[in-house]
């Protein structure tokens, strides 16, 4: 890996899981830590990195590489873009949440006030470099949040490739997730973001779950990223059957399918509590907010929604 970039001028911006387990360490690169959390990813913790880059007097043609989950890339990828008006980027995603989604696509951004990603850029990495070696290293619950990621887009585009994912992540948890369905993942979102690099489009339909999702996230800490995106899959689906856009058994599928992943599929909150953080999302605009609605296993739609306080 070290050898895919220089180690002079290099600044690596690495989860603290990283420390001391002889990964990263031995790269040759400063390293500048980060609790990859979501109440770390914060405007706070990027004027932490900021002052760590000036006192290793990082200039403009420094390199920097975010190594960790889909956090770590998305502060490392702020920081890149706004530190004396850039710098180059690259990741190495090392959970498959962010090897599926969050390091593809040129997104980065913090939290603010827990409402997700609320300041950010559109930047694109130089590489970003997928082992899935790195997965080895992963808890389940982890695991199963990156394949609520994997689901969702496989919802969008790839019936069949849906299906071998749900019963892969069924049952016990996975000795190895195939490489094959990491690769269609990634090739699935780097498509509709060639088509559609500032989210102004098509893009947008990587969004699925992603509405209710970020609204459980702010309304409670009981789920991590991915558990969110699956209880607004569902959600999602619902919606979409209310709006005679999906058949009911379609629902229930898609349900018991994310159930049978280990993953959570109601909201934890009664869906009225959620309406106050929906009306805050980044997406909305005036009074219409968009959301994703799948048609059936392999096909979704944005459909626009008047909504009010």
């Amino acid at each position: 890996m070290a050898d895919l970039f220089p180690r002079t001028g290099t600044i690596l911006i690495a989860d603290s899981w990283f420390r001391g387990r002889d990964i990263v360490e031995t790269w040759g690169c400063p390293i500048l830590w980060i609790d990859a959390s979501e109440q770390e990813k914060t405007l706070a913790t990027v004027e932490r990195l900021i002052a760590q880059l000036l006192e290793q007097q990082a200039d403009r043609d420094t390199f920097l590489i975010g190594v960790g989950g889909g956090i770590t890339t998305d502060i490392t990828g702020f920081v890149a873009s706004i530190y004396k008006r850039g710098l180059r980027f690259g990741f190495v995603p090392t959970t498959l949440l962010a090897q599926v989604d969050a390091a593809i696509g040129g997104k980065n951004g913090v939290n603010f006030d827990r409402y997700k990603n609320m300041v950010g850029t559109f930047r694109q990495a130089e590489f970003v470099y997928i082992d899935t070696e790195f997965l080895q290293t992963l808890p389940p619950r982890e695991l199963r949040c990156g394949a609520a990621e994997m689901l969702k887009t496989f919802l969008l585009a790839d019936a069949g490739a849906y299906e071998e994912a749900v019963r892969v992540f069924s049952g016990p948890t996975p000795e190895r997730v195939p490489e094959r369905l990491v690769r269609r993942a990634g090739e699935i979102k780097f498509s509709l973001v060639e088509q559609d690099p500032e989210d102004h489009g098509v893009r947008q339909l990587l969004n699925l779950g992603h509405t209710f999702g970020h609204a459980i996230e702010k309304c409670s800490r009981q789920y991590e990223h991915g558990e969110a995106v699956a209880i607004g899959i569902v959600m999602a689906a619902r919606m979409a059957c209310e709006k005679g856009l999906m058949q009911p058994e379609v629902v229930e599928r898609i349900c018991s399918d994310l159930a049978a992943c280990g993953l959570p599929v109601e909201p934890p909150v009664p869906e009225d509590q959620l309406h106050a953080a929906i009306l805050q999302d980044k997406k909305r605009t005036g009074g219409t907010l968009k959301f994703v609605l799948p048609e059936t296993i392999g096909k979704a739609t944005l459909w626009e929604e008047s909504v009010s306080a």
